[in-house]
């Protein structure tokens, strides 16, 4: 089993990589893009696992067996740095410190490899420390930096590294990896990878997990019930506190996980009051999650109102021809039905109106109950806008 098993539709961009993988000078700096799901981390870390490869033939770099590419999978590789956050941004002496880092030389691969997954969370200033050292790099390091799309990133970044786009993989695709890597019936598999637009992460959690496939549900049925601007001001808190509660489910079991952990590491006593040196490691871990968390909110609320725009998504196929391969297969019946009351053009409103809400809470400090109340009175129905 190779480092590119598990990269799901992108054989394109899998041969580029192994062409340069198997070069005696591969480029310095590689900046991966694609749409979230896409596997930009997963591809950038079998880049760096087959770059340090232990395997001499060249054809035969990223084997997926030797010590060294399984370390590098499982991000122990001594000469591999992982940079991903929880925070908002990346900050600038976390940059100064990757600047630093990338001046080490290679402790036992052929290369030292710095992994930057979230790019596009760096600001400017942040970014500008790094232009020097990507700019004028030591001659065994390589950089990988990953974002969304090309412009999340400075021109001045982008302009000096090497391209890889990755595309969203095929549903089957998807619902293959997941019954062969997971275990996961063919059925649920299917079903999960459609829900979830084919963003492999996203379809896991649907596939394993009941509780998150039940609140993707009640947030895309919510339209069906939009009869009155009561009605969407009910909608819009029910969505927040759906999207909400599904954020809780995903951290707050990993955030007890560390604290444990981290108890245990300082040998902290199993009961009574804690030592003032444990408390204070303790209290910078649960600001480290404070920080996380509101980062995780922001992140939920994208993929509710991602969700959201699924049931337009499939009304407006439906408006325009016979929707063959709709993400919400089971809500057929309904979708033609509501697909049949409006037009297309107010279903390319309603979505616009979805992604100015998606950018706003992205991106600025917008309280999201009152952002999504307002977008909710937008997507009412016309003829049914009374209070």
């Amino acid at each position: 089993m190779s480092v590119w098993t598990f990269l799901m539709g992108q054989e394109p961009v899998v041969e580029q990589l192994k062409r340069a993988a198997s070069a005696d000078q591969p480029n310095h700096a590689w900046l991966f893009t694609g749409p979230p799901g896409s596997g930009r981390s997963n591809a950038a870390r079998a880049f760096a696992a087959a770059l340090l490869c232990d395997r001499e033939p060249l054809d035969e770099r990223g084997c997926g067996e030797c010590r060294a590419c399984r370390t590098a999978l499982a991000g122990s590789h001594a000469d591999i740095t992982n940079v991903t956050t929880e925070k908002v941004t990346i900050s600038i002496d976390e940059a100064r410190e990757l600047v630093r880092k990338a001046q080490d030389k290679p402790s036992t691969g052929r290369w030292r490899v710095i992994i930057v997954e979230d790019a596009d969370r760096m600001q400017e200033r942040s970014t500008n420390v790094l232009l020097k050292a990507i700019e004028e790099p030591p001659p065994r390091t390589i950089w990988l930096l990953c974002a969304p799309s090309p412009g999340d990133v400075l021109v001045t970044i982008r302009s000096r590294c090497r391209a890889v786009n990755l595309r969203l993989p095929p549903v089957q695709d998807v619902a293959d990896l997941l019954v062969r890597r997971d275990g996961i019936d063919p059925a649920t598999a299917e079903a999960a990878a459609r829900a979830a637009q084919s963003h492999i992460g996203v379809a896991k959690r649907l596939a394993t997990d009941d509780g998150a496939r039940d609140r993707r549900n009640q947030i895309v049925r919510l339209p069906l019930d939009l009869r009155s601007v009561a009605g969407a001001m009910k909608a819009a808190a029910d969505l927040v506190k759906l999207a909400e509660a599904e954020a809780q489910s995903s951290f707050e079991q990993r955030d007890a996980q560390e604290k444990a952990a981290l108890l245990a590491t300082l040998g902290a006593p199993e009961s009574g009051t804690l030592p003032p040196a444990i408390r204070g490691q303790v209290k910078r871990l649960e600001d480290d999650q404070t920080r996380r968390a509101k980062r995780s909110k922001n992140d939920y609320f994208d993929r509710a109102l991602t969700d959201l725009t699924s049931f337009y998504r499939d009304v407006l196929m439906l408006q325009v021809s016979s929707g063959p391969d709709l993400v919400n297969e089971p809500l057929r019946p309904e979708l033609e039905a509501f697909a049949r009351s409006g037009t297309p053009e107010g279903t390319l409103v309603r979505i616009e109106a979805i992604n100015k809400v998606r950018d706003r809470i992205v991106n600025t400090n917008v309280a999201p109950l009152l952002a999504i109340e307002a977008m909710a009175v937008s997507l009412l129905p016309e003829k049914d806008y009374t209070a």
